[in-house]
């Protein structure tokens, strides 16, 4: 698919159901010119996100076990392509997909198939589905939004069989809110990698921190801005390109608490959302092993840092050197 054959309709329509919430109605592929299109806009938008999370896994030191991926509701395949490309094909012998719409599983397959020559690429058969065989690398992209009960409780059945998760969703109040409680379903299976930097109860989901939810900012490449095509494509989609908020989670099988905790780097904050700036502080709500905390950096305290946290665009983990609630100085955890 080229700029110049995209199925605008199609991406119209397409636009129209994910504002209106009749995505979670059922499949909404109707054509591969659908698929083709929206891999093209808005499967690359929610590329840009996974490159953000997998540079934050990176400066974590974490990588896949496994050498089995499962991309489960994979719409296009964008996730399970950006996560294989990022990790590197050779250390994967075989990616499975499935999506509620057949075609959007086999579109799936053959970009993968296309991609990656020599890894074994399949569809998920409905016994392996239902089946309890264990699971390798489990990917999960921009689905909860549409999931009832039924297809939630089949999901967090393959997340049980799973050594480990990649999750990432929009970053909106109710969404991220949502995998927050999951993230506490699941941690006494699982060691969280990212984006906590600790073990403990999530504290965004603790009473009088209602307002707050867990979401990060990811940052699209620098050259669309010049790009006319992209241009064309944000004035026709109603949508700011510069703005990709999301939320993810990163699990991985623990053996037991002493296991994740032994596996946990300490004294590491992430920033929640963006850091403010005013002329003489900078603000921002930080999240660590002691809670959530609203922290603020003077400029004196920290003339380059205060610059960096205005500028970066790499992912916002931290160690901070404080005084109470004032950040006097502190580096940038580096992959």
């Amino acid at each position: 698919m080229q700029w110049e054959t995209l199925d605008w309709p199609a991406l119209d329509r397409l636009r129209a159901g994910f504002l209106q919430g009749s995505a979670a109605a059922g499949p909404y592929w109707q054509s591969e010119s659908d698929l083709a299109s929206y891999d093209l806009t808005y499967g690359e938008r929610i590329g840009w996100k996974w490159d953000h999370v997998l540079r934050e896994l990176r400066l974590r030191a974490w990588q896949p076990d496994t050498r089995t991926v499962f991309d489960w509701g994979c719409g296009s395949g964008i996730a399970a392509r950006r996560v294989i490309s990022f990790f590197g094909a050779d250390r994967f012998d075989a990616l499975h997909v499935w999506d509620h719409s057949p075609l959007a599983a086999d579109f799936a397959a053959t970009a993968a198939s296309r991609a990656f020559p020599r890894l074994q690429v399949g569809q998920a058969t409905p016994g392996f589905l239902h089946g309890d065989d264990p699971i390798g690398l489990l990917i999960i992209s921009h689905v909860l939004n549409e999931l009832d009960s039924a297809s939630l409780a089949s999901l967090q059945m393959l997340i049980a069989r799973s050594r480990a998760v990649l999750w990432v969703e929009p970053g909106t109040r109710d969404v991220s809110r949502q995998l927050g409680a999951l993230r506490e379903d699941l941690h006494s299976d699982f060691r969280v990698v990212a984006p906590c930097t600790h073990q403990n109860a999530c504290p965004i989901l603790a009473p009088g921190n209602e307002r707050d939810w867990c979401h990060h900012f990811a940052p699209p490449p620098s050259e669309i801005f010049a790009n006319p095509d992209w241009v064309k494509f944000g004035q026709r989609a109603g949508i700011d390109l510069r703005s990709l908020p999301y939320c993810f989670l990163a699990l991985e099988k623990a053996r037991d608490t002493a296991e994740a905790s032994a596996a946990s780097p300490t004294g590491l904050s992430r920033i929640i959302g963006r850091p403010e700036h005013f002329k003489p502080y900078a603000r921002f709500l930080n999240c660590d092993a002691t809670g959530l905390a609203e922290l603020t950096l003077p400029k004196r305290a920290d003339p380059a840092l205060f610059k960096e946290l205005d500028r970066t665009k790499a992912p916002l983990v931290y160690r901070w050197r404080r005084d109470g609630d004032k950040v006097l100085g502190g580096e940038a955890v580096q992959g």
